[in-house]
């Protein structure tokens, strides 16, 4: 009863922005953040308190369960009460592991403001700063809620003043990562204070918490705090204290309201016109504006297919409205709207500005889409895309047993793929292999766990591998590419793009949609580049290679230019040294001759003579390999230090830093992911179980030259290839 009950009471008051908080909470893996959901949900009456903070009700994957760990976001609308007035918290529990870092990026595009969960004892790790810098990437406000002091208690035994100085550190820390990655205009504005209730502190599995002001208000020191544990008597801190009340008291009070927050988060998420009427609508949360709704998420339920998950940033978004999605190029029927109640979706008939969706019928949205009422579809441009900080690099060959199972194993792997974009899914077509590559082990792990759940489906997989990048160092000379009939020519160099580039690309400042004179602008004051050129940028793909035309003249070359993008993009999933992806390449065609029958010019002709010219050009621009490397963090005490670092460098890592922190150091250091499989046995065998650490993807570096052969030829030899280096004469006679 109560959950319908709390719908009835949600849609009352989201009509007004004023009264609604979007939040998300936001951590390292095994802080806490789902546990302290839980407690988030006990208060709302959605949880029983009995088994509040051991329920991950959020946890609704099956796996989650099993694991104890958040693998993807789940949205809840909680109803909340703080000086007598009430407020709907749209709440979305966030992965904390590295692996899942892709579904934290999409699910900050609905909050306006996080609770940073940081572990008492473990303090700000590697995956805390990440989080950190997502959310203020996207302009979503961090608070600041120290977990686990229960374990400062009962482990370490501090004293109340050495706890007090335990999360002065903590504070000093977070606001450093405040003050290195927030824009100007909120680095002080958004430092969290504990004297202002923007630092809570408690035991999410004891369900207790408090800030400053609240233990000010009730006259409670420490020692009340420890007192109660050494007597055992926590469950009374929980009464007198409950955790959601402070959490839920800091986050009325010191996140935004959508109507304040969408006033600076618009003009940077937004680069449309902000006096149109539409950009006008946004910045005001306006529920009487055109509809537009920003897309994060998609899930395909196997009953209701593809639920679209997304905050609606302007309008009222109704049930059998028709959408245009600017990605897709389409116009869909909304079916039905719904809110998030945990792993039930509420049907309801309407949702306004400001609030977190559920909607049915866009079957062709994709993470990332905007979708705006259609009277306003050449109006609209979309939001600014995604950016995910992390990348698929790891990889394993499936098939199912049985072979007359493959179109099922095939289907099942495209749903997965649309609900998690930072999973890919390739056919390698000369072995008929079918790879899916992911973020880490883990990753892949959920992945195929949860395709073995769905399809029901024996599958043979693959030891994981990892995949490289191929690209250049210098630019290659000019060859030219003939057609198979011989009556095309084509003429192409190719250069490695400089870092300034690939940063933009990799930010998402530059992509392909892109209005011509926006990218330009940015190329030119940022990058170096010349105007004109571009101005001729043909097309980038998803591995950040750019197509530029510099012909001048060529007759037709408007006929073939697709073809030619096409022939660009075949070539670059597939690089001349061991087919693996180009990255970071500018592909410049200089010239063409092309037949004036359309017959003689199809894509059977161009594209073959596009890959052709530039595979050579590739061979002669002293091409590599790149390999992914791996940021690594690790905190160990003094005495067990030089296990840690005859690990990293036995794996042929770098140690970047240390530093050192009352017993424990903290050490900084990189490492390949190809050397990281086996790294957690045996840092804790080298520690004897006493190392905290944690990591996540850094760059992408070169093949160090002395290893390079050796393992181009590896990689030839798994996938069946020749076992000699490519030529510049096999793709044109010289």
């Amino acid at each position: 009863m109560v959950r319908f009950k709390q719908v009835a009471e949600i849609m009352k008051i989201m009509k007004n922005p004023e009264q609604v908080r979007n939040i998300g909470t936001l951590a390292h893996v095994d802080h806490g953040k789902t546990t302290t959901s839980d407690s988030l949900l006990m208060g709302a009456g959605m949880l029983s308190p009995k088994v509040a903070g051991k329920a991950l009700a959020l946890d609704y994957v099956e796996i989650e369960q099993l694991r104890q760990m958040t693998v993807k976001a789940a949205n809840v609308s909680l109803y909340h009460e703080w000086r007598g007035k009430p407020y709907v918290i749209n709440l979305v529990d966030t992965p904390g592991h590295v692996d899942f870092t892709g579904h934290v990026t999409r699910s900050l595009r609905m909050m306006d403001g996080g609770i940073v969960v940081v572990d008492a004892v473990e303090g700000i790790m590697t995956q805390t700063e990440t989080v950190v810098r997502q959310a203020l990437q996207e302009y979503v406000r961090p608070l600041l809620y120290i977990n686990k002091v229960d374990r400062l208690i009962k482990e370490l035994r501090l004293e109340p003043r050495e706890i007090q100085q335990r999360f002065v550190e903590i504070v000093k820390e977070f606001n450093g990562l405040i003050e290195l990655y927030a824009d100007k205009e909120f680095k002080d504005k958004w430092k969290v204070d504990f004297r202002k209730g923007q630092v809570a502190f408690g035991s999410a599995l004891h369900r207790w918490g408090m800030t400053i002001p609240i233990a000010a208000e009730k006259g409670v020191k420490f020692d009340y705090i420890i007192d109660a544990y050494q007597r055992g008597n926590h469950e009374e801190l929980a009464k007198e204290f409950p955790l959601y009340v402070a959490l839920l008291d800091m986050v009325v009070e010191h996140i935004p309201n959508p109507k304040e927050a969408q006033r600076y988060r618009i003009p940077k998420l937004w680069h449309g016109d902000l006096n149109s009427e539409i950009g006008k609508a946004m910045l005001e949360a306006d529920p009487e504006g055109p509809t537009v709704v920003a897309i994060s998420k998609i899930n395909i339920d196997p009953h209701a297919g593809h639920v679209a998950t997304g905050r609606v940033f302007s309008g009222t978004v109704r049930s059998g409205e028709e959408l245009y999605l600017l990605n897709a190029k389409s116009v869909q029927r909304v079916l039905q709207v719904s809110l998030y109640m945990g792993p039930y979706r509420e049907k309801v008939d309407y949702v306004t500005a400001g609030n977190i969706v559920a909607l049915l019928g866009l079957d062709k949205a994709r993470a990332g889409e905007t979708a705006v009422d259609v009277k306003y579809k050449d109006q609209m441009v979309p939001f600014e895309r995604l950016s995910y900080i992390t990348e698929p690099v790891v990889t394993v060959a499936i098939e199912p047993k049985n072979s007359s199972d493959l179109p099922k194993l095939i289907d099942a792997l495209r749903k997965l793929a649309i609900e998690d974009p930072t999973l890919k899914v390739y056919i390698n077509e000369e072995t008929g292999e079918y790879l899916l590559s992911g973020v880490g082990t883990l990753h892949l792990e959920i992945t195929l766990w949860e395709l073995k759940q769905r399809t029901g489906l024996d599958i043979v997989v693959s030891p994981p591998i990892v995949r490289y990048r191929e690209t250049v160092r210098q630019r290659g000379q000019v060859f030219e590419g003939k057609s198979p009939n011989k009556h095309n020519k084509l003429y192409f160099y190719v250069e490695p793009l400089n870092e300034e580039t690939l940063k933009l690309l990799q930010e998402g400042k530059i992509y392909p949609d892109q209005d011509w004179r926006e990218r330009a602008k940015i190329l030119r004051e940022e990058a170096g580049w010349d105007t004109d050129e571009a101005r001729n940028i043909w097309d980038i793909d998803e591995n950040l290679n750019i197509i530029v035309n510099k012909t001048v003249g060529v007759q037709h070359l408007r006929e073939v230019k697709d073809t030619i993008i096409q022939g660009f993009r075949w070539t670059m999933q597939a690089g001349p040294l061991a087919q693996e992806p180009v990255r970071g390449v500018k592909v410049v065609l200089q010239d063409a001759t092309l037949h004036e029958d359309p017959a003689h010019r199809g894509p059977a002709q161009i594209m073959p003579a596009t890959k052709n010219s530039i595979m050579a050009s590739f061979l002669s621009a002293k091409p590599t390999l790149l390999e992914p490397i791996l940021k690594i963090e690790v905190k160990v005490p003094a005495t067990h230090l030089s296990g840690v670092l005859n690990v990293i460098t036995r794996h042929r890592g770098k140690v970047l830093g240390m530093e050192e922190k009352g017993m424990m150091m903290r050490v900084f250091g990189e490492i390949p992911v190809s050397e990281s499989f086996n790294l957690a046995d045996e840092l804790r065998e080298a520690t004897q179980g006493k190392a905290f650490f944690a990591y996540e993807f850094s760059r992408w570096a070169p093949v160090p030259s002395s290893m390079l052969e050796q393992v181009i030829m590896e990689i030839r030899e798994r996938k069946g290839l020749p076992k000699r280096l490519p030529r510049i004469e096999d793709f044109v006679g010289l």
